[in-house]
């Protein structure tokens, strides 16, 4: 007989049974998937895992087991680390024993552990890369390389202790280089990376060690040093190994890079054609060299080391060939020659442009380096264009002293002319050839031809000064150079071709201060010149025409003796000729120009008047005739309020000059013209404000009178001012402006209060001092009980002006 357990019994046990069956196919999962994992890493020799199982307890459905924590280093990087501190400290050990134990050894000793050591430090990479222990046998093979070096050391102290240094190391690293190479192509070595790299660094020492053995001097030692970046630039281009290249060429931009400058600097302390010679081979070698490696960077750029390079090679070889060259130049022709055959080599270098059999990247790189060239030509040419366009400042301190004994001397009152300038005109010119018939490209033509004519301005400038020229002759020729500069800026329509002219222009001027007659000749001939090539290019040269008319009407009123503010007044005649030229051009571009220019010489006979009353009220009436003239225009009617001011102005100015103090003949004339406007502009417009119309022309002449008023002494003043109160408060109320009624209402009341301030102030000492405390609380006592009524007033009141206008 069975027992049937009750339902919920039952449930209990089968969900119990289906429990323990889940956790143990988790553990079994588990467990299948670390053995799959052991066996794969099995197979990879850096990894030997652990094979004791890995059990984990039980859990519940749903849960997910923890991951393991991940390693902070690789394998591979863990084992090279490794390798790389066994090498290390092998090699220290080698070191140690070589220096401290080397002497307890006999000969026979020596001998049989530097054999047994170096020849199982060689032979062991060759075992341990068999076995597929690539980086095992690479920390050896280093191991055995520096065990070689440490060799050639014992050997000199053991072996050969006569031996000099140089010699030995010369032949030491000759065979050393000769060594690792050999070894590095063994049948079972020529996969390690060491051998052959170093043999590259090891052949950097033979040649220039010998030079220094057999006793070569500064050329000797340079040539070594470029034969070496010559042998090192030949094996880059040649080898196909990545690490071989990358050493040899940086070897050849080292090595080389010293014994460039060595030969450079060889060139520039020649003291004879014979050095100068030897250094410009020796730079000549380096240059081939760079030409070279830029030549084959650009038929293969795969494999030459730095093709990207070729450019900077190309632009060096041409630099290099320019500097040797003209070492040997310098060497004999004098030293003002210097910089002009350095620019002849330099132009001489354009003839890459028609070398076709040139890769494109070299020819490119000699382009470039003839242009540094001639940059560097026109960098020496600017310290004498500075001294000859900036020396004449010097002329604005000492004007009309006397003629200065020739060109140079005109240029140089406080300035040092520098030296072995004598041949920058022709430098000058030379690049202003190249630039006109040597640039032929689409892009660079119109800039080449803008640039020229500067260049051409520049030569003919310094001329005088260099040639040392009568100062009447320096001033033709740069007047004539700046005839045609401005000739040409203004055929071409360029602008930028306007700025050499105005240089030259203004350096002109300054020195022709010389003299008075040079001054005024040439002040005339400006203002001839730049007027008349207006008729092209005004928004620039009619101002400066106008500016230089100034400078002329000064220059006259100085000749002619007369003091400033009368000097002022021959100057307002250029302002007078601006708004003449600005209405006759109309919406011409170089209008606005031209007024702005006669406005600031309107100032500057402002400002040179200003010491004489009379005659700045005279110069400040006529700007204001000037400016009304000018409102005339539909477009200027603004500056109408400019020729009020002047007006105004030269008003005021002229009651100065008569000492009159009375201010109602300053405010008068404002008030009343004010007074004229408003009332025109409330016919206009009638539904203009009093306060606008009437307002400013009001209060210009009211306020200064009563502030006047209050501390006048006599009664007059109070008088009138009362009176036309009076009447301007009448005046407003009856015709309901608001303006008149509320201004002269004011000032009425105020200049009756100054009247009877006297009595009101007797009458205050004759009180007790306790009647105005006890007035002042009756008049709040009175205004507090009467205070709805008052308010009542005053919007009444307020209402009343409101409806006024």
């Amino acid at each position: 007989m069975t027992n049937t357990p009750p339902p919920a019994e039952e449930l209990r046990l089968i969900d119990a049974e289906l429990w323990q069956l889940d956790a143990r196919r988790s553990q079994l999962l588990t467990r299948r998937a670390w053995l799959v994992a052991a066996l794969q890493q099995l197979q990879t020799p850096q990894a030997r895992p652990s094979l004791q199982p890995q059990w984990q307890a039980p859990r519940p459905p749903g849960s997910t087991p923890a991951s393991a924590p991940r390693p902070d280093a690789s394998a591979p990087s863990v084992q090279n680390v490794l390798l790389i501190l066994g090498g290390t400290l092998l090699t220290v050990a080698a070191m140690v024993f070589t220096l401290v134990s080397w002497g307890h050894l006999g000969i026979t000793g020596r001998a049989l552990v530097l054999g047994a050591v170096t020849v199982a430090a060689l032979g062991s990479p060759l075992l341990l890369l068999k076995r597929g222990l690539r980086s095992t046998a690479e920390s050896v093979a280093g191991l055995g390389l520096a065990l070689t070096v440490l060799d050639a050391v014992a050997l000199h102290g053991a072996v050969f202790p006569e031996t000099a240094g140089a010699p030995y190391t010369a032949v030491a690293s000759a065979l050393l280089a000769g060594l690792w190479t050999a070894y590095g192509f063994l049948p079972g070595a020529d996969t390690l990376r060491l051998p052959r790299p170093a043999a590259v660094v090891a052949a950097q020492l033979p040649l220039f060690f010998w030079a220094i053995a057999a006793d070569a001097d500064s050329y000797g030692l340079t040539a070594a040093l470029l034969v070496t970046a010559a042998s090192d630039t030949v094996l880059a281009l040649r080898v196909t190994r990545r690490s071989v290249r990358v050493i040899a060429t940086i070897g050849a931009y080292g090595v080389g890079a010293a014994g460039t400058l060595a030969a450079g600097w060889l060139t520039w302390a020649a003291s004879g054609p014979s050095a100068a010679a030897r250094a410009a081979a020796l730079l000549l070698l380096a240059s081939a060299t760079a030409l070279g490696a830029a030549w084959q960077g650009s038929r293969t750029p795969t494999r030459a080391p730095g093709a990207e390079h070729s450019l900077a090679l190309a632009l060096t070889a041409g630099l290099l060939t320019v500097a040797a060259l003209g070492g040997v130049a310098r060497s004999v022709l004098p030293e003002v020659w210097t910089v002009p055959v350095h620019l002849v080599l330099g132009i001489a270098l354009l003839a890459a442009l028609r070398a076709d059999r040139l890769p494109e990247t070299v020819r490119r790189g000699l382009l470039w380096a003839s242009g540094a060239v001639q940059a560097l030509s026109l960098l020496w040419t600017l310290p004498v264009v500075g001294v000859v366009v900036l020396g004449p400042l010097s002329w604005a301190s000492q004007a009309w002293t006397g003629t200065p004994p020739d060109a140079r001397a005109a240029v140089t009152v406080n300035l040092t002319w520098p030296p072995y300038a004598g041949t920058v005109p022709l430098v000058l010119a030379a690049l202003a050839g190249v630039l006109f018939l040597a640039v032929r490209d689409t892009t660079w033509r119109p800039r080449a031809l803008t640039a020229a004519p500067i260049l051409v301005w520049a030569a003919l400038l310094t001329v005088p000064a260099v040639l040392e020229l009568p100062y009447t002759a320096g001033l033709l020729i740069q007047g004539a150079t700046t005839a045609g500069a401005l000739a040409v800026a203004v055929w071409r329509s360029r602008t930028v071709e306007l700025v050499p002219a105005l240089v030259a222009s203004a350096s002109l001027a300054l020195l022709s201060l010389a003299t008075q007659s040079a001054t005024l000749v040439t002040l005339g001939a400006l203002v001839v010149l730049f007027a008349a090539a207006s008729w092209r290019a005004a928004a620039v040269t009619a101002p400066t025409a106008l500016g230089y008319a100034v400078a002329l009407a000064c220059a006259t009123g100085a000749a002619v003796d007369w003091s400033a503010p009368h000097t002022a007044l021959l100057v307002l005649t250029v302002p007078a000729a601006a708004a003449l030229l600005a209405w006759r051009l109309g919406d011409s571009p170089a209008t606005v120009a031209i007024e702005l220019t006669g406005a600031a010489t309107a100032l500057v006979a402002i400002g040179m008047a200003v010491t004489d009353l009379p005659i700045l009220a005279l110069v400040l009436a006529l700007c204001a005739v000037i400016s009304a003239g000018t409102a005339i225009r539909e477009d200027r009617r603004p500056l109408g309020y400019a020729a009020a001011a002047l007006f105004l102005l030269a008003t005021w100015v002229r009651l100065a000059a008569w000492e009159v103090g009375t201010p109602e003949a300053y405010t008068l004339p404002v008030t009343i013209p004010a007074l004229f406007v408003g009332h025109l502009r409330r016919r206009r417009v009638p539904e203009t404000s009093s306060w606008t119309a009437y307002g400013p022309g009001l209060a210009a002449t009211l306020l200064p009178s009563l502030v006047t008023a209050w501390g006048d002494p006599d009664w007059t003043r109070p008088l009138l001012l009362g009176l036309a109160a009076l009447s301007l408060t009448l005046m407003g109320g009856g015709y309901s402006l608001q303006a008149p009624l509320v201004l002269g209402g004011s000032v009425l009341t105020l200049d009756a209060l100054h009247e009877l301030a006297p009595y009101i102030v007797q009458v205050a000492d004759a009180l007790p001092r306790w009647v105005p405390p006890a007035l002042a609380g009756l008049l709040l006592l009175a205004l507090g009980a009467t205070y709805e009524r008052r308010i009542r007033d005053v919007r009444r009141m307020r209402d009343i002006l409101g409806r006024m206008s």
